[in-house]
């Protein structure tokens, strides 16, 4: 059974930073491509950013390009997503998943003064 659980959500000020993590378990995630999804109340789940499972091409949101970096441990089978300068905007549940839709609970981060 393929499970991921992401964790390091919280409550920033705008500006700040956050690392979330992303662990995965039933899968060896090396040979697979990684992406980072965003759930608001307003919008449906967006696109925030993807690694391939070498880790040498990623690709982001505009929204999110400069701001946030994806990156990965595949001895750990830990995907990272490092989101500095973060805005309000950035609010929101963020997962990880792969290519075949498996989906873990989130973690929040709430970005507020």
């Amino acid at each position: 059974q393929v499970q991921f659980v992401e964790s390091g959500g919280g409550l920033v000020q705008p500006g700040g930073s956050l690392r979330l993590s992303c662990v995965a378990s039933g899968i060896r995630i090396s040979t697979y491509r990684m992406t980072w999804f965003r759930q608001t109340p307003r919008k449906q789940r967006e696109f925030i950013a993807s690694i391939s499972g070498g880790g040498h091409v990623t690709s982001y949101a505009e929204s999110v390009e400069g701001r946030f970096t994806i990156s990965r441990d595949n001895a750990k089978n830990t995907v990272y997503l490092q989101m500095n300068s973060l805005k309000p905007e950035d609010t929101g549940v963020y997962y990880c998943t792969w290519a075949f839709g498996d989906w873990g609970q989130g973690t929040q981060v709430t970005v507020s003064s």
